[in-house]
């Protein structure tokens, strides 16, 4: 199969190993006195986000950033618990930067681009060094070193953590660095502003049009460069672990400008999250993978068991994950996880009142923290209680904010009963098409962490969100990007009375007026719930054609019914949060058909792309390499009109094969 003529990847020449040496060596720079002439605009604060514009203000550049938020420091990537991965090899278990590599390739169903990976595992470990340099209070062993703990898709501990707050503690160190720049005037920070569209000159990507989220106000930004690092779009499921303000509403402009969207069917279901109470919810709450590679995962042996947890004897319990994955166990990837809590749930094994969980127990990891304690306080004979009294400690130490939160949201004592879980939507691997440059299809327009689809393929491994967000931004675009703009250096600022940057406003307030004008009886949330519903049931854990055909028909439905019968409330030129959802919900019904169109067409199972159709007998995914190694990049062309083009995914240094965890 060979790619489009329409997608170019970059991939440097050259062994694996030093593509990424050789590019650094020979890309094209831009001297210090030119990047002070340079505007590059970053929209999205979160850890690529800072990261990104922390780096490129460093070197010379004049950045503007944007953020909807109050503060950076309330971007997404402060809710991630479990830790950051890099292969240092602390544990002297094996790890390497190929192992992390492979990991990563196999996590993700071999559906990633390996020049991409291998990057990623390259400078991983220049990560860790960086947060530390910054003070990120990683966790660290008796003697000083940093610890180190297991996470899904391996047999090494390779993943750094900040008991379970190391996506804040990673954002308050890339908020620092960013809060440096902006003190010493080399960065304008903009919060409480909201792209509302890419603004194109001959072909490039020379601004945006942003939205005063405050005052109702449009405002037109000039840049030489536009970086989107705006998250990924989970909440277009309505129910995720996403905070409710995230949404793909920079990436879908883009996608209308011209940028083609990767793989958008690629969608991660996180096995460890407090399962649905009621229709009142407006998100969903995650309980941090760590905890599923330390505790236990099980179901009663016996269907509809209604005891309680601790009254089920150990002989009467079905440790699935370890039974049917003895190498792996509970430290399968998240897709495996998930699809064996549903399918054991399904199957009526479910506990708690909905039936629809797992049990996560803590009660023989907390023993054997406590057999370690008692010797270590050279306690001889302790008693059970002396142990378990003592592991508890240990485990409030290592988890203890988290199990806090499970106890509020629950008001269940996780230290006394096993936590229930069950998969929700979390992560999305698909995202913006980008080259190894990390530049869209349009020319100046680049996307950096989950904005884009590069580095994970089908599947996503715990902490390796966190590791891809502050690769890109520390490491990797600051080299990348100089491959263009160093062909920009005799571009002079564009003036914003430019009639592209008057059309595209014009345009904006147009879409606004809209919304206003149609005064119906409906309002966004309607829509968003709706639309989330026929997701999760067609085209969420397991989609099959019948399914995803209708989901495609009834969205479409949807859309219309939203542009004739949504109710806008409030005014424009105000802080309007409900006019802020419209825009958003719009973006994502038009983006909910694509997915379902993407996973319609793609007939196979990797990754979190379950199709029914396609599975073993022993219900694992089913991959058709010989058809669909390659990465779906679709072009807009109107409304319900989209193109596939194909970017082959060719593996030189990975044999592929079926995945096996077993």
């Amino acid at each position: 199969m060979a790619s489009s003529p329409k997608l170019n990847a970059k991939i440097p020449p050259g062994e694996l190993e030093t593509k990424w040496t050789k590019f650094r060596s020979t890309v094209h720079l831009v001297n210090p006195a030119n990047k002070r002439n340079l505007e590059i605009i970053v929209v999205g604060s979160g850890l690529a986000g800072s990261s990104a514009a922390a780096s490129l203000a460093e070197m010379g550049y004049k950045v503007k950033v944007f953020c909807f938020q109050d503060s950076p420091r309330r971007a997404h990537s402060i809710a991630a618990q479990g830790g950051v991965n890099a292969a240092k090899n602390y544990q002297n278990d094996g790890d390497s930067v190929y192992r992390l590599f492979y990991d990563t390739i196999k996590g993700g169903d071999y559906r990633a681009r390996e020049g991409n990976v291998h990057r990623l595992a390259e400078v991983s470990g220049n990560i860790i060094d960086q947060c530390v340099a910054q003070g990120v209070p990683f966790a660290r062993e008796y003697g000083g070193t940093l610890s180190n703990r297991s996470f899904g898709g391996t047999q090494v501990q390779r993943t750094f953590y900040a008991a379970g707050q190391t996506g804040q503690q990673l954002l308050l160190g890339a908020y620092s660095a960013l809060s440096r720049q902006i003190g010493m005037g080399a960065v304008t920070m903009l919060s409480r502003h909201e792209m509302m569209d890419v603004v194109m000159i001959d072909g490039k990507a020379r601004g945006i049009i942003a939205r005063d989220l405050v005052s109702g106000q449009l405002e037109r930004h000039f840049g030489h460069a536009v970086l989107l690092c705006t998250g990924g779009y989970g909440n277009v499921f309505y129910l995720s672990t996403n905070a409710m303000g995230c949404n793909v509403t920079a990436a879908w402009k883009a996608h209308k400008k011209g940028a083609f969207f990767g793989n958008p069917c690629y969608t991660q279901i996180h096995p460890t999250c407090i399962p649905v109470s009621g229709d009142h919810q407006s998100k969903l709450t995650l309980m941090s993978e760590s905890l599923r590679n330390d505790g236990r995962i099980w179901v009663p042996k016996k269907k509809d068991d209604n005891r309680k947890a601790n009254e089920i004897p150990e002989e009467e319990r079905d440790y699935y994950l370890e039974r049917r994955y003895p190498a792996f166990g509970n430290l399968v990837p998240r897709d495996v996880a998930s699809r064996a809590a549903k399918e054991r749930c399904d199957a009526g094994y479910g506990v708690g009142t909905s039936k629809m969980a797992v049990y996560l127990d803590f009660a023989a990891n907390t023993e054997r923290y406590g057999k370690i304690e008692v010797s270590k306080h050279n306690i001889h004979n302790p008693t059970k209680e002396q142990i378990i009294k003592l592991g508890k400690e240990v485990v409030k130490e290592k988890y203890g904010n988290l199990f806090d939160m499970y106890k509020q949201i629950t008001g269940e004592d996780p230290y006394e009963l096993p936590m229930r879980i069950y998969p929700a939507v979390h992560y999305t691997m698909g995202g913006l098409w980008v080259d190894y440059n990390l530049m869209t299809t349009i020319p100046g327009l680049y996307a950096l962490g989950e904005a884009n689809f590069s580095d994970h393929g089908a599947n996503r491994l715990g902490a390796s969100a966190l590791m891809q967000g502050l690769a890109d931004g520390y490491f990797v675009i600051p080299y990348t990007i100089g491959e263009y703009l160093s062909e920009e250096i005799r571009t002079k600022s564009i003036p914003t009375d430019n009639e592209a940057f008057v059309k595209a406003e014009a345009d904006v307030q147009e879409r606004i007026n809209k919304l206003f004008s149609i005064k119906g009886t409906k309002s966004v949330d309607n829509f968003h719930k709706r639309l989330g519903r026929i997701m999760w049931d067609k085209c969420g854990m397991a989609r099959n054609k019948e399914g995803l055909t209708q989901a495609i028909s009834e969205i479409q439905k949807l859309r219309e019914e939203f542009w004739k019968d949504v109710r806008v409330t409030g005014e424009a030129n105000e802080f309007n949060p409900e006019l802020e959802k419209a825009h958003r919900v719009a973006d994502f019904i038009e983006l909910g058909e694509l997915m379902c169109k993407d996973a319609l067409q793609r007939n196979e199972s990797c990754g979190g792309h379950f199709r029914e159709e396609y599975q073993t007998a022993e219900g694992e995914a089913k991959r058709d390499d010989d058809n669909f190694a390659f990465v779906a990049a679709w072009e807009y062309k109107g409304v319900s009109d989209f193109e596939l083009h194909k970017e082959e995914l060719k593996f030189e240094n990975i044999k592929l094969a079926q995945r096996n965890y077993a």
